[in-house]
């Protein structure tokens, strides 16, 4: 925006320019005229290939980039990747009938991903984690329940006691804590997880139809070990492990997460991506 304003501060004298520049003047004109015509979503690709660009697994972009990145999704909007309410991805499931998700790729390579999340009325996606990756989520429209949470350090796996019915063995589970647990309803500010906080482990469902745009830097990779995994959540009571207590107040505020195999009943759909074009450059 900085630059676009200098410019156009200078568009009158440009005119009283000498002949021998004007040829100049004429690239400048059109390097401007280029730059008003680049989508949102053009900007947010050409701005993810800066912020990414020397980052891997657990290095998380600098404070500065993230910002950056952030007001960049910040400003993105549900017409700026063609998306209205009225698509049939949004429409409302019959009750016998899980929700089918519906995921628009967009662009991905081996420093990011960029995609959307269709999800209508009651659609879930499942408690996941994103080993090693930042994470940016940009809810465009809708309102959705997110629960994330973070693992606590340093809690040993292989101690706890089984005190309840569900016939997992305590071996299995691993303490985390809440990190967030509300709704949240568009517009509002960009999420961002990063791989030991933030809510690295999230799980949505959908209040309303919604839609939300995901970077993920770098993005999963089952060859280079970044596997998506899913897990159930139970309450802190149910276990116990030695040494281990939190005040009565405060175990809301922590569950037992235990592994699990992709839900049987979990069906993402991908559908083509009809929104302003991506230009690779």
């Amino acid at each position: 925006m900085g630059i676009e304003t200098a410019l156009a501060d200078r568009k009158g004298k440009e005119f009283c320019e000498l002949p021998k520049v004007t040829n100049t003047n004429s690239k400048a004109r059109k390097s401007r005229r280029r730059q008003k015509k680049t989508s949102p979503v053009q900007k947010l690709f050409e701005t993810c290939k800066e912020v990414f660009s020397f980052h891997g697994v657990d290095n998380v972009p600098s404070p500065e980039d993230v910002q950056r990145l952030r007001s960049v999704l910040d400003d993105m909007k549900p017409a700026d990747v063609g998306l209205t309410p009225e698509l049939p991805y949004f429409r409302t499931t019959p009750a016998h009938r899980t929700p089918a998700i519906t995921y628009l790729h967009l662009y991905e390579c081996e420093r990011f991903s960029m995609g959307i999340f269709c999800l209508p009325p009651s659609g879930v996606l499942p408690l996941h984690n994103h080993p090693g990756m930042t994470v940016f989520g940009k809810i465009l429209f809708g309102t959705m329940h997110i629960k994330s949470y973070d693992w606590v350090a340093d809690v040993p796996c292989n101690t706890s006691t089984h005190v309840n019915s569900t016939q997992i063995p305590s071996s299995d589970v691993r303490l985390a804590k809440v990190k967030v647990d509300k709704d949240f309803t568009a517009p509002c500010n960009t999420s961002i997880l990063y791989p030991t906080d933030g809510g690295n482990m999230h799980c949505f469902t959908a209040v309303t139809a919604c839609a939300v745009l995901d970077v993920l830097g770098p993005p999963y990779s089952d060859p280079d070990g970044r596997h998506c995994q899913y897990y159930l959540d139970y309450p802190f009571s149910d276990f116990s492990v030695d040494g281990i207590t939190v005040p009565e107040e405060e175990k809301e505020g922590y569950a037992w997460l235990n592994e699990r195999e992709k839900p049987e009943d979990l069906a993402v759909v991908g559908a083509l991506y009809r929104g302003p074009k991506i230009v690779e450059n």
